[in-house]
């Protein structure tokens, strides 16, 4: 710990607590917000430390309670993890090697990866990296543990408004993002796909009939791809011929 402390300094470190209490927080409305549903109180605390991924558990969770196959859950839950494929190329020399891999990668999350990236040196990215991703491992299954505590003791839990955690922290971790244009029409495609199809497919199936906006996304980006790139060289002559012919 003061080798981490004396690394990342005080102002680092304090920014890593307060993440990791921010995480107990919506940890502990995750697990009431479980049990609430109807699922057994060892479920969310299970996956809190095996999945250790709080959007795909919130989504599982919500799809389950829907009354969705664990099937539709299970592929939306990994749909959504899918940013850690970005996440494991950005960060590869802060996981460890060997065995220490598995537990590096098994720590990869949203908290983790922002604060490593953070980070000025290599030295000081892999101690962001460990001391925010261990936190994260306590902070997560601790909040989910106390939330399903609330939830068993205080049936309830409407009065605390825990049963618009759900959908806020989903629009929290949706919101950032919808600020790229190109997110933002996959989002409403998406959304629009999904209100069309749910009178007609089982509870848990829109969520994955809202991935077609993934398609606008591809278009997109092979549009882009295809326009010319005019060459700096080219712009600096046409500069120079609109000034020559200005004078």
């Amino acid at each position: 710990m003061r080798s981490i402390w004396r690394t990342l300094g005080r102002d680092t470190f304090s920014g890593i607590v307060a993440v990791c209490l921010a995480v107990f927080v919506i940890g502990v409305s995750y697990g009431a917000t479980a049990v609430t549903t109807g699922l057994p109180a060892w479920l969310p605390i299970v996956l809190g430390v095996v999945v250790l991924a709080g959007g795909a558990e919130f989504l599982f969770i919500g799809i389950i309670a829907a009354g969705g196959s664990p099937i539709a859950a299970l592929l939306a839950g990994l749909v959504v993890n899918a940013r850690h494929l970005p996440y494991g190329l950005s960060v590869p020399e802060v996981v460890g090697t060997g065995w220490r891999r598995f537990l590096g990668v098994h720590l990869m999350n949203d908290e983790s990866v922002a604060m490593s990236l953070a980070q000025s040196t290599v030295e000081r990215r892999r101690a962001a990296y460990w001391a925010c991703g261990f936190g994260v491992l306590l902070a997560w299954p601790g909040g989910a543990v106390l939330g399903v505590l609330i939830g068993t003791f205080a049936p309830d839990t409407a009065a605390f408004g825990l049963d618009a955690v759900f959908p806020a922290v989903l629009l929290a971790l949706i919101v950032p993002a919808l600020r790229d244009m190109a997110t933002l029409r996959a989002a409403l495609v998406g959304a629009v796909a999904a209100v069309a199809s749910a009178p007609f497919l089982p509870a848990g199936m829109p969520v994955l009939v809202a991935l077609s906006g993934l398609l606008v996304v591809g278009r997109d980006r092979r549009n882009s791809d295809s326009e010319p790139v005019v060459p700096a060289a080219v712009t600096r002559c046409e500069l120079s011929t609109v000034e020559s012919g200005a004078e």
